[in-house]
Protein backbone atom coordinates (compact mmCIF):
# COMPACT_ATOMS: atom_id res chain seq x y z
CA UNK A 1 0.00 0.00 0.00
CA UNK A 2 1.19 3.20 -0.44
CA UNK A 3 1.83 6.02 1.95
CA UNK A 4 -0.95 8.01 -0.09
CA UNK A 5 -3.67 5.09 0.55
CA UNK A 6 -6.14 5.33 2.97
CA UNK A 7 -8.66 3.03 4.06
CA UNK A 8 -10.35 0.79 2.13
CA UNK A 9 -13.95 0.67 1.22
CA UNK A 10 -15.60 -2.50 -0.40
CA UNK A 11 -11.71 -3.84 -0.78
CA UNK A 12 -10.99 -0.44 -2.58
CA UNK A 13 -8.05 1.31 -1.32
CA UNK A 14 -9.03 4.99 -1.03
CA UNK A 15 -6.62 7.53 -1.20
CA UNK A 16 -6.74 10.25 1.41
CA UNK A 17 -5.04 13.16 -0.81
CA UNK A 18 -6.83 16.66 -1.72
CA UNK A 19 -5.55 16.03 -5.62
CA UNK A 20 -7.99 15.89 -8.25
CA UNK A 21 -7.08 12.12 -8.93
CA UNK A 22 -7.71 11.23 -5.45
CA UNK A 23 -11.17 13.38 -5.61
CA UNK A 24 -12.06 11.11 -8.64
CA UNK A 25 -11.29 7.83 -6.76
CA UNK A 26 -13.26 8.47 -3.63
CA UNK A 27 -16.24 10.09 -5.71
CA UNK A 28 -16.48 6.82 -7.96
CA UNK A 29 -15.82 4.13 -5.21
CA UNK A 30 -18.81 6.22 -2.97
CA UNK A 31 -20.95 6.51 -5.96
CA UNK A 32 -20.68 2.86 -6.81
CA UNK A 33 -21.49 2.21 -3.14
CA UNK A 34 -24.24 3.79 -3.66
CA UNK A 35 -25.92 2.83 -6.56
CA UNK A 36 -23.76 -0.40 -8.19
CA UNK A 37 -22.85 -3.02 -5.03
CA UNK A 38 -25.17 -5.85 -5.55
CA UNK A 39 -27.09 -6.89 -7.88
CA UNK A 40 -30.78 -8.24 -7.55
CA UNK A 41 -30.90 -11.97 -8.14
CA UNK A 42 -32.59 -13.08 -11.48
CA UNK A 43 -33.10 -9.75 -13.29
CA UNK A 44 -29.54 -8.94 -12.40
CA UNK A 45 -30.51 -5.18 -12.20
CA UNK A 46 -27.72 -3.19 -9.96
CA UNK A 47 -28.70 -1.53 -6.78
CA UNK A 48 -26.62 -0.36 -3.99
CA UNK A 49 -26.99 0.92 -0.47
CA UNK A 50 -29.06 4.61 -1.45
CA UNK A 51 -31.73 2.11 -2.08
CA UNK A 52 -31.25 -0.42 0.59
CA UNK A 53 -30.28 1.72 3.43
CA UNK A 54 -33.83 3.80 2.02
CA UNK A 55 -36.09 1.62 3.16
CA UNK A 56 -35.28 2.21 6.74
CA UNK A 57 -38.25 4.97 7.20
CA UNK A 58 -36.30 8.32 8.06
CA UNK A 59 -32.96 7.49 9.42
CA UNK A 60 -32.38 5.59 5.75
CA UNK A 61 -33.15 8.60 3.90
CA UNK A 62 -31.09 11.10 6.64
CA UNK A 63 -28.01 8.45 5.91
CA UNK A 64 -28.01 8.29 2.09
CA UNK A 65 -28.31 12.55 2.02
CA UNK A 66 -25.53 12.94 4.04
CA UNK A 67 -23.64 10.12 1.58
CA UNK A 68 -25.08 11.93 -1.25
CA UNK A 69 -23.79 15.02 -0.24
CA UNK A 70 -20.41 14.07 0.30
CA UNK A 71 -20.30 13.85 -2.95
CA UNK A 72 -21.44 17.24 -3.14
CA UNK A 73 -18.76 18.52 -0.72
CA UNK A 74 -16.19 16.86 -3.01
CA UNK A 75 -17.66 18.42 -5.85
CA UNK A 76 -16.73 22.06 -4.00
CA UNK A 77 -13.02 20.75 -2.92
CA UNK A 78 -12.89 20.40 -7.14
CA UNK A 79 -13.81 24.11 -7.60
CA UNK A 80 -16.82 22.95 -9.51
CA UNK A 81 -18.58 26.36 -10.69
CA UNK A 82 -21.60 27.07 -8.16
CA UNK A 83 -24.17 26.47 -10.87
CA UNK A 84 -22.71 22.50 -11.21
CA UNK A 85 -22.80 22.69 -7.58
CA UNK A 86 -26.84 24.02 -7.44
CA UNK A 87 -27.20 20.80 -10.15
CA UNK A 88 -25.96 18.30 -7.76
CA UNK A 89 -27.60 19.59 -4.64
CA UNK A 90 -30.82 19.55 -6.43
CA UNK A 91 -30.27 16.59 -7.43
CA UNK A 92 -29.81 14.90 -4.19
CA UNK A 93 -32.57 17.07 -3.20
CA UNK A 94 -34.88 15.78 -5.24
CA UNK A 95 -33.85 12.37 -4.07
CA UNK A 96 -34.39 12.78 -0.74
CA UNK A 97 -37.71 14.59 -1.18
CA UNK A 98 -39.19 11.29 -3.14
CA UNK A 99 -37.36 9.20 -1.38
CA UNK A 100 -39.81 10.57 1.96
CA UNK A 101 -42.34 9.08 0.28
CA UNK A 102 -43.46 5.66 1.54
CA UNK A 103 -42.94 2.67 -1.15
CA UNK A 104 -43.39 5.85 -4.06
CA UNK A 105 -39.88 6.51 -2.91
CA UNK A 106 -38.66 3.24 -2.69
CA UNK A 107 -39.08 2.36 -6.13
CA UNK A 108 -37.87 5.75 -7.20
CA UNK A 109 -34.68 5.43 -5.69
CA UNK A 110 -33.90 2.02 -7.90
CA UNK A 111 -35.08 4.46 -11.32
CA UNK A 112 -33.71 8.33 -9.81
CA UNK A 113 -29.82 8.09 -9.38
CA UNK A 114 -29.02 11.11 -7.73
CA UNK A 115 -25.50 9.89 -6.88
CA UNK A 116 -24.33 8.91 -10.49
CA UNK A 117 -25.46 11.63 -11.68
CA UNK A 118 -23.60 13.66 -9.56
CA UNK A 119 -20.92 11.34 -10.57
CA UNK A 120 -21.02 12.52 -14.29
CA UNK A 121 -21.31 16.15 -13.77
CA UNK A 122 -17.80 15.80 -11.93
CA UNK A 123 -16.21 13.69 -14.06
CA UNK A 124 -17.15 15.79 -17.33
CA UNK A 125 -15.53 18.51 -14.76
CA UNK A 126 -12.76 16.31 -14.38
CA UNK A 127 -11.91 15.28 -18.39
CA UNK A 128 -12.23 19.05 -19.06
CA UNK A 129 -10.39 20.72 -16.44
CA UNK A 130 -7.78 18.06 -15.32
CA UNK A 131 -7.39 15.18 -18.31
CA UNK A 132 -4.35 13.39 -16.45
CA UNK A 133 -6.95 11.79 -14.07
CA UNK A 134 -8.87 9.92 -16.73
CA UNK A 135 -9.16 6.56 -16.85
CA UNK A 136 -9.44 4.15 -19.49
CA UNK A 137 -12.71 1.92 -18.42
CA UNK A 138 -12.68 -1.42 -20.43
Amino acid sequence: MNDDQGPQVVGISLPTGTDPQSIRQRVESMEMVLERSFKIPGINYPIGLDAVVGLIPVLGDIITTAMGAYIVWEGRNLGLPKWKLWRMGANVAFDTVIGAVPIVGDAADLLFRSNTRNLRIIKKHLDKHHPETRVIEG
